[in-house]
């Protein structure tokens, strides 16, 4: 008995690094899994049918179930087809993870406005795409469900170089927390992870120089990935889990003490004077 037998999910970029684990784990605990991914490069160019039929083969080869998908998340067109795909080959949907991404660093002042929108288009409103098209088959199931989305060190506390990349992924925070609470009367609970691992889209980055795949490869991600896809997580709602190798953590919004003025308006001398205060240093 697996954890999530008789389960259909869809996993966007699945076809390599961090995704394909997830597909992998997924059907070893018994889900029928949706392999979606373009197969484009790190930077979103290109395509090819190959990379999503890989995973696929290898999940078949164990004994499981998949089909492949490849189509962007960052259109209507795409998300209807990624969820058409899950219902036209295993007659439901009870699981998405939404996980594909590209990167286009550049310093912020030499970046082009190109390159803000691709970042945007693939993660924040695939994202968007990708739950709403999902969430609502899954609200006509009337069985609940399991939505899980990718944000980033580099969105809830910032990465040099990288902000159109930290823009989507602190959107897909808030986007969370906020279907968190539309989506719970559904029976549908929305979480998040944030994931540090070596891919190819990471590993040319500086604090992974050094860095083995046995102590931050992607292996370490599937399992938080597979619980919040299971009945064990069916009380955690809203929550953001960060991954780095075999360290398993939250991430919260917290707020200081602050001052609070006892009369008047704030000069801004006066805030200049508790500004350490006002900042809990």
């Amino acid at each position: 008995m697996g954890l999530l037998d008789g389960k259909v999910a869809i996993v966007t970029g699945a076809g390599r690094g961090i995704g394909r684990e997830h597909a992998l784990a997924l059907a070893r605990e018994g889900a029928k899994v949706v392999v979606n991914d373009l197969g484009g490069e790190v930077n979103g160019s290109g395509q090819s049918t190959m990379v999503a039929d890989q995973v696929v083969e290898e999940i078949k080869k164990m004994g499981g179930e998949a089909a492949p998908s490849y189509d962007s998340v960052s259109t209507r067109e795409g998300a209807k087809n990624i969820v058409k795909t899950a219902l036209d080959n295993f007659g439901r949907l009870d699981i998405l993870i939404n996980n594909a991404g590209i990167l286009r660093d550049k310093t912020l002042l030499k970046m082009t406005e190109e390159m803000w929108d691709v970042v945007i288009e693939v993660h924040l409103k695939g994202t968007f795409l990708c739950t709403q098209e999902a969430a609502a088959v899954m609200k006509e199931q009337g069985q609940g469900g399991r939505i899980i989305n990718t944000t980033s060190f580099s969105g809830l506390i910032g990465n040099f170089g990288q902000s159109n990349y930290g823009a989507a992924k602190a959107g897909i925070y808030g986007f969370t927390r906020v279907a968190s609470m539309e989506l719970i009367r559904y029976g549908i609970t929305v979480n998040a992870i944030a994931p540090v691992a070596i891919t190819r889209m990471t590993k040319d980055l500086p604090m992974f120089q050094g860095a083995s795949e046995e102590e931050l490869g992607p292996q370490h991600i599937a399992p938080v990935v597979v619980y919040l896809a299971s009945d064990l997580s069916k009380d955690v709602n809203g929550k953001i889990l960060g991954i780095q190798g075999r360290h398993v953590f939250a991430y919260r919004m917290s707020v200081t003490e602050g001052v609070k003025k006892k009369e008047g308006v704030w000069t801004p001398q006066e805030i200049h004077e508790n500004i350490k205060k006002i900042l809990g240093e």
